[in-house]
């Protein structure tokens, strides 16, 4: 933790900006942040004046602590840095947008894939913070873009307010107005011949 906070003075003296991401990472296999010294972190850097945006997972209980203590964006991960996979916990990253409708969200990690992004654009993330799926692609420049246009057709469909999934089949054209309807005589003898 205390490396977070000199790391993140020296950077403000030499890039002078008060923005910084804090990443206080607890376990060297997964990369997975240590929320205990990350919300230490976040509280200490807040009190000197930063505006902190916290890699951090997306569980709820440390995203509230963090947003409390002061941060007023969070990096929620979908999956491990530098995995591809996905989002692995699409329930509790819809639940933190439900719970946090008004913090900017940014998904920071774990993203492999254009449809990856557009999902969590679709679900009402701000944003997303690409390298890995981009720089190890084959064309990076190709999915750099194929990235961007799947991030606007993501925050479209959001904007747009998607359709509620249903349990059951629901007719998606209503049969009163038909000229035929299948139920009846008429119906049955049109849509034989």
């Amino acid at each position: 933790m205390r490396e977070a906070v000199t790391t993140a003075c020296m950077a403000r003296e030499l890039f002078e900006t008060n923005l910084i991401k804090l990443e206080v990472i607890g376990d060297e296999v997964n990369l997975q942040p240590d929320p205990f010294a990350l919300v230490e972190a976040a509280t200490e850097l807040i009190r000197l004046g930063f505006q902190v945006l916290p890699y951090c997972t997306e569980d709820w209980v440390l995203c509230r602590r963090l947003m409390e203590v002061g941060c007023e964006v969070l990096m929620p991960w979908a999956a491990p840095i530098g995995t591809g996979q996905g989002p692995r916990n699409p329930a509790a990253l819809k639940e933190l947008r439900r719970r946090a409708p008004h913090i900017p969200l940014i998904v920071d990690a774990g993203i492999g894939l254009p449809s990856h992004a557009c999902q969590v654009m679709e679900w009402g993330f701000d944003a997303v913070l690409l390298n890995t799926a981009v720089s190890r692609a084959l064309d990076p420049v190709r999915m750099a873009g194929a990235f961007a246009t799947a991030i606007l057709a993501g925050h479209d469909a959001y904007r747009a307010g998607p359709m509620a999934v249903q349990q059951f089949a629901v007719p998606s054209t209503p049969e009163i107005g038909l000229p035929f309807s299948e139920g009846t005589d008429v119906g049955r003898q049109a849509f034989h011949q």
